[in-house]
């Protein structure tokens, strides 16, 4: 059943995911009745920010296709403790353990992480693309690790989705794309790898309009939600090659232009 939330509603959901979180334990069910469209899911969202005393580093944004109640993305946040460095080059060498629910929901996904160099204007509610792209001091290359406590967090529809943080839960940030200003990066050609098998292969293009469209929506979408982003706040921008399910014990490869790659190792929350 999908109903429009009360607050109270949205506190008692968001509770029960910020505490599933917490333990690293599954649920079996949705807590709660699901959101009936963004709005509601963002109203959990937002209380299980409320909830959660942890420190939010970036935001994830992800494609809605089809578009719901307009929109053809969403945002979700990404904590600081799941932010991974991960600075290396070629060969794959550079890799990161990152952990999953095991008996929830998990996925890779290849993305281009882009970082705000300048914090926008809290009041500024419109951004031309490049507008946008001017508050972008670095692109990297990234694996974003989507899992929730929920199974079936991204099969009940991008309001589900929203409302446990988006299913975010880890970024691994790569190498820099140090001629991103001059390159084309959405022209670049991905590839994703998981357990020694390409699951996918694709390029930035094909998403909407690109990683910096991606930087446009959500600089929108977080002023319309009176959420500040300071500067430093990274941004991954969507799976270029798609979601992709993993399981713990799984490696996952993430290939840039061939010539940029890094790589995770999943393992049990």
């Amino acid at each position: 059943m999908t109903i429009g939330h009360s607050t109270t509603g949205a506190e008692q959901i968001a509770r029960a995911f910020v505490d599933a979180r917490r333990a690293g334990i599954a649920l079996a069910d949705y807590p709660g009745d699901m959101p009936g469209s963004l709005a509601d899911g963002y109203r959990v969202q937002d209380a299980a920010l409320a909830l959660s005393s942890r420190t939010v580093a970036g935001w994830k944004v992800g494609k809605i296709d089809p578009p719901v109640d307009g929109a053809n993305r969403l945002a979700g946040p990404i904590f600081a403790d799941q932010i991974v460095i991960v600075i290396g080059t070629g060969d794959g060498a550079a890799r990161a353990d990152m952990p999953v629910f095991g008996d929830g929901f998990a996925a890779a996904e290849a993305e281009f992480l882009l970082r705000l160099g300048t914090a926008p204007d809290p009041a500024k509610a419109h951004y031309t693309d490049a507008e946008a792209r001017a508050l972008v001091d670095a692109v990297h290359v990234g694996i974003e690790i989507a899992s929730s406590p929920f199974p079936g967090i991204n099969a009940n529809g991008p309001a589900v989705t929203v409302s446990d943080f988006g299913n975010n839960n880890g970024l691994i940030v790569g190498p820099a794309a140090a001629d991103w200003r001059e390159d084309d990066i959405g022209d670049w050609p991905v590839a994703l790898v998981v357990a020694g098998v390409e699951v996918g292969r694709a390029r930035a293009a094909t998403m909407l309009d690109g990683p910096f469209g991606a930087v446009r929506f959500l600089l929108e979408h977080m002023a319309a939600r009176g959420i500040a982003l300071p500067a430093g706040t990274w941004v991954s921008t969507g799976a270029i090659t798609g979601v992709h399910p993993v399981a713990v014990g799984d490696t996952v490869t993430a290939t840039f232009d061939d010539r940029l790659t890094l790589g995770c190792t999943i393992t049990a929350r």
